[in-house]
C-alpha cells in the first residue's frame, strides 16, 4: 500500500521533506527535531542515509530497505560511541564487529558478531577495564580456543571451550599450573593436578583417582581416592610429622567410616556412617573436644576445652552448636551458667557472671539469653550490691540496693533499670530518709 504524506505524518508522528533526487529529512512532529536523513522509496527510507536521537546524536549510518536497516552500516549508543559495524537484515545486526557496554557505560564486550550472536573472536571486560576473557564463540557462548583471567589480571585458565563449558586445557593459581588435562561438564575428568610445588597431588581417569596433598614441608597430607570432584572412598590422613590420625573411608569429603588416631597412635573415635564418639585437639596435642558425632557435626553430650586444657563447656549439642541442657565455665574453670542453650548462645536458666581475677558479679535467672527473673549483683570487692527482679536484662520490678557496709541503701520498684514506683531511701546507717514514688530515678515524694 503506497501512503501519501500526509497519511503516514498522522500513522507515524512524523513528516517527511522529500527533495527532487529522492532523498529527503524526517523530523519528529512534538519538535521538529531532525530523526533522519537520507534517501527514500515510497515513503520508506532506502539507500544511504543517517538516523539521530532526538538530542541530535548520530545513532546510526547505513544503508536501508523497505524502511529498515539493511546491508552495511555502523551503529552508535546514544552517547554517540561506535558499538556495531557491519552487516544489518531488517534491523538486526547479522555479521560485524559488536561492542557491549553495561548500564554504567562500561565496555563489557568487543569482536565479532554472526547471525545476531556472539560469533568468532573477541574480548570480555569486567568493570575496570581488566580482560576475563579472550577467544573465540559460537552462538553467543565461549567456543574453541580461549584464555580466563580473573579480576587481577591473573591467567586462570587456557585451553578450549564447548558452549561456556571447559573441554581441554591447563589451570593456574597464582601463576602456577595446578591443573592440565580433560574437563566434563566443567569438571576436571582426565588429567593431573598439582601442587604449588609442582608434587602430582592425583590423576584423574574417568573423574576418579587417587588424591594426594602435601604439608609445606613436604610430608603427606592426605592420600584418598577422589571421585565427582569429591574426596569419596577409602584414604589415610597424617599430620605435619607424618604420623597417621585417620584411616579410613570417605563421603562427600567427609570422614565417614573409620577410625582417628591421636599423636601416640591411640584411637580416639570410631565412626559408623559418618556417626560416633570423637576426641579433637589443637595443633599442639592438646584435647579441644570429646563427644558424639552425627554426619561430620557434634550432636548430644560433649565436652570442649581451651587451648590451656581447661574445661569451658559440657552439656548438649546439635548440628556442631551448643543446644539444650548445658554449663559453662570461666577461664579459671568456674561456671558462669548453668541452664539452656540455643543455637550456640545462653537461652534460660540459671548462670553466673564473672569480671576479673574470678570476681562473682552476677547470679541469677536468665531468659531468651537475658538476665530475666530473680537475681543478685555484686561489685567488686565481691560486696552484694542488689537483689531483686530482671526483665529484658535491666533492673525490673521489686529490688534491693545495699552500700558496702550491708546496708539497705534502697527499697523499692525498677522500671527498666531505674527507679520508678514506690521506693524507700536509707543513709549509710541504715535510717529511712525518704519514702514514697521516684519517676526515672528521680524522687517524686516528701522527704523524712
Amino acid at each position: 500500500m503506497n501512503l501519501s504524506i500526509m497519511d503516514y505524518q498522522i500513522l507515524s508522528g512524523r513528516y517527511i521533506v522529500l527533495e527532487e533526487n529522492s532523498s529527503g529529512k524526517e523530523y519528529y512532529l512534538p519538535n521538529d527535531a531532525l530523526i533522519y536523513e537520507g534517501g527514500y522509496l515510497n515513503l520508506k527510507r532506502n539507500g544511504n542515509g543517517k538516523e539521530y536521537n532526538l538530542e541530535g546524536i548520530l545513532i546510526y549510518d547505513g544503508e536501508y530497505k523497505n524502511g529498515k536497516r539493511y546491508g552495511k552500516g555502523k551503529e552508535y549508543n546514544n552517547d554517540g560511541i561506535l558499538i556495531f559495524e557491519g552487516i544489518f537484515i531488517n534491523d538486526h545486526k547479522w555479521k560485524g564487529i559488536m561492542k557491549e557496554y553495561d548500564s554504567n557505560k562500561n565496555l563489557i564486550y568487543e569482536g565479532e558478531y554472526n547471525l545476531g550472536k556472539r560469533n568468532g573472536k573477541g574480548i570480555e571486560y569486567n568493570e575496570t577495564g581488566n580482560i576475563i576473557y579472550e577467544g573465540e564463540y559460537r552462538e553467543g557462548k565461549r567456543n574453541g580456543k580461549g584464555k580466563e583471567y580473573n579480576n587481577y589480571k591473573e591467567l586462570l585458565f587456557e585451553g578450549e571451550y564447548l558452549y561456556n563449558w571447559k573441554k581441554k586445557g591447563k589451570e593456574y593459581n597464582e601463576g602456577k599450573l595446578v591443573y592440565e588435562g580433560e574437563y566434563f561438564f566443567n569438571k576436571r575428568y582426565n588429567g593431573c593436578a598439582y601442587d604449588k610445588n609442582g608434587n602430582i597431588i592425583y590423576e584423574l581417569k574417568n573423574g576418579e583417582g587417587n588424591y594426594k596433598e602435601f604439608y609445606p614441608n613436604g610430608n603427606k597430607k592426605l592420600d584418598i581416592y577422589y571421585r565427582n570432584n569429591l574426596i569419596d572412598g577409602k584414604g589415610k590422613e597424617y599430620d605435619e610429622n607424618n604420623k597417621l590420625i585417620f584411616e579410613g573411608e570417605y563421603k562427600n569429603s567427609k570422614r565417614w567410616n573409620g577410625k582417628g588416631y591421636d599423636t601416640k597412635n591411640n584411637i580416639v573415635y570410631e565412626l559408623r556412617n559418618g556417626n560416633g564418639y570423637i576426641k579433637e585437639y589443637y595443633k599442639d596435642g592438646k584435647l579441644r573436644y570429646e563427644g558424639n558425632y552425627l554426619k561430620g557435626k557434634k550432636i548430644g553430650k560433649g565436652k570442649e576445652y581451651d587451648k590451656d586444657g581447661i574445661l569451658i563447656y559440657e552439656g548438649e549439642f546439635l548440628n556442631g552448636k551448643r543446644n539444650g541442657e548445658g554449663k559453662e565455665y570461666d577461664i579459671y574453670g568456674d561456671l558462669e551458667f548453668e541452664g539452656i542453650f540455643l543455637n550456640g548462645k545462653k537461652w534460660n536458666g540459671r548462670g553466673k557472671e564473672y569480671g576479673i581475677n574470678k570476681i562473682l558479679r552476677f547470679e541469677g535467672e536468665y531468659l531468651n539469653g537475658e538476665k530475666n527473673g530473680k537475681g543478685r549483683e555484686y561489685n567488686f570487692n565481691r560486696d552484694k550490691i542488689f537483689e531483686g527482679e530482671y526483665k529484658k536484662g535491666k533492673r525490673h520490678g521489686k529490688g534491693r540496693e545495699f552500700n558496702e557496709k550491708g546496708n539497705i541503701r534502697y527499697d523499692g520498684e525498677y522500671l527498666n533499670g531505674e527507679r520508678h514506683g514506690k521506693g524507700k531511701e536509707y543513709n549509710k546507717y541504715g535510717k529511712l530518709k525518704f519514702e514514697g514514688e521516684y519517676l526515672n530515678w528521680k524522687r517524686n515524694g516528701k522527704s523524712k
